[in-house]
């Protein structure tokens, strides 16, 4: 047995099954995690069914179904949805099932998906227009809705109209047409009808701006400075990195300095973003911007221009992180390509920048762009840095618009990781938010995953047509 042992330790098999143990947890937890937001994110989007529970002591409630669970004290309960928050003040209610008598989805039950407050859960009553009602009942209000409400969506005008609906119990509200976005019958859609409202919500979460605090509406400002961030902080640190790199490898004299260089370049890639968030906030915030302002914008002065926090000092502090990532992988394509690609440039000729433009630099891009793809997939998800450097809960405005100069570097920004963090731990209503937490979450995945691929795509096209390299 001691033989047996000692021979099965000696072969090494133990720390094969040991990393393959390791390595399948760790896809095991990836994949669930990956599974859980893909849940609860394409699950915000459904129009699910409204129900109207009655309960013992005679009161109603309406909402969508949330979940389940067994309470501490073993009742199993309901979680609701029930909207209505300036009625109510909250937004979700747990209602134990042993109190419950009745369940029915009735099919004049709409949702009102509001500007401000969040959705109302009731019944229609009335529709007025300045003190005069114009339909009444909810059939004839149901049919007078659509026009109307195309027609305050467009108008730039505060709407006339009002709409009166009551809750599960009677309770009247009345809502300017103005605050409305729609209003629908969920437990009248059909299956093909709820797919296209899916699609739609889909579309309006991708392309429109955040309300209520960033828990409604969309997040396109967010996946729009992310993707610009990320581009101009890829612009950046390619050329410092390939440069870097190229002189380290090609043209240095390999010695001590040289390699504390590179242990220097190591270790700076273990620096915590936070401190690249402190430097890039004194040295290009303050430092560099508060140059500019005193150079060329003193007549705004005491309001900074490029003096605070804006996209583009977030981009260079992140270049500024992400550059170690880069000059290793740069240096390790360099490697990797034949020696015999630079003496058969030299020998026909070449000078040696030449062999280094025409030759060396070509073959080892693949390695180049694995190291942008790293740093893209590490810039993207960082969010310390960029709350010292400019990211903001909510941004006035965008920094590409129709005004001159059209690109505004100066500008804050919005980020989908900042986001994340905003909506998930500084919401006024958590439960409200948490929907908003998973899907902003898996879009920011889906941006990091596309941009990965592109560079993935690009990489593997110069391996085929360098496909001579070790690269």
């Amino acid at each position: 047995m001691k033989l047996w042992f000692k021979h099965f330790m000696a072969s090494g098999e133990l720390f094969i099954w040991s990393c393959g143990a390791g390595l399948s947890i760790s896809l095991l937890m990836i994949g669930g995690l990956l599974v859980l937001i893909l849940l609860n994110g394409f699950g915000y989007f459904w129009p699910a069914d409204l129900v109207e529970l009655t309960l013992k002591d005679g009161k109603h409630v309406i909402g969508q179904l949330a979940g389940e669970e067994v309470s501490p004290k073993g009742i199993p309960r309901i979680k609701m949805k029930i909207g209505n928050r300036d009625l109510y003040g909250l937004d979700y209610r747990w209602i134990n099932t042993d109190q419950i008598v009745e369940r029915a989805t009735p099919a004049d039950l709409v949702m009102v998906e509001r500007r401000e407050w969040g959705n109302f859960y009731g019944r229609l009553r009335t529709l007025v227009k300045e003190d005069k009602v114009v339909a009444e009942g909810p059939e004839a209000v149901w049919q007078s809705l659509p026009l109307l409400l195309r027609h305050a969506e467009s108008s730039e005008t505060e709407s006339v109209y009002s709409l009166l609906v009551v809750d599960a119990n009677g309770r009247e509200k009345s809502l300017s047409l103005g605050q409305v976005m729609r209003v629908l019958r969920p437990n009248q859609l059909s299956t093909l009808e709820k797919v296209w409202v899916y699609l739609g919500n889909v579309w309006m979460v991708l392309t429109t701006e955040p309300r209520e605090a960033n828990t409604e509406g969309g997040i396109f400002p967010a996946i729009f400075g992310t993707v610009m961030m990320v581009m101009i902080m890829s612009l950046v640190v390619t050329p410092f990195g390939v440069i870097g790199a190229l002189y380290l490898r090609e043209y240095a004299r390999q010695g001590a300095i040289v390699r504390t260089v590179r242990i220097a370049v190591n270790n700076l890639a273990g620096v915590p973003s936070i401190v690249f968030g402190v430097f890039g906030l004194g040295f290009f915030v303050y430092g560099v911007g508060g140059s500019l302002d005193a150079l060329w914008f003193s007549d705004r002065l005491p309001t900074p221009t490029f003096g605070t926090g804006g996209i583009l000092w977030a981009s260079l502090t992140l270049a500024l992180l992400t550059v170690p990532v880069v000059i290793v992988a740069t240096e390790e394509g360099l490697a990797a390509v034949p020696r015999e690609y630079r003496e058969g440039s030299i020998g026909l000729g070449a000078t040696k920048w030449e062999t280094m433009w025409k030759v060396v630099l070509p073959t080892a891009l693949p390695g180049i762009l694995t190291g942008l793809i790293l740093a893209m997939a590490r810039a993207a998800g960082e969010v310390a840095p960029l709350m010292l450097t400019g990211v903001v809960k909510l941004a006035p405005a965008m920094p590409i618009d129709g005004t001159w100069p059209f690109i505004h570097l100066d500008r804050k920004f919005m980020h989908l990781g900042f986001h994340i963090y905003d909506v998930g731990f500084q919401s006024p209503n958590v439960e409200a938010a948490k929907p908003m937490v998973y899907v902003t979450t898996l879009v920011l995945i889906l941006v990091v995953v596309t941009l990965n691929l592109t560079g993935i795509l690009l990489r593997n096209r110069m391996r085929r047509k360098y496909a001579g390299s070790a690269v």
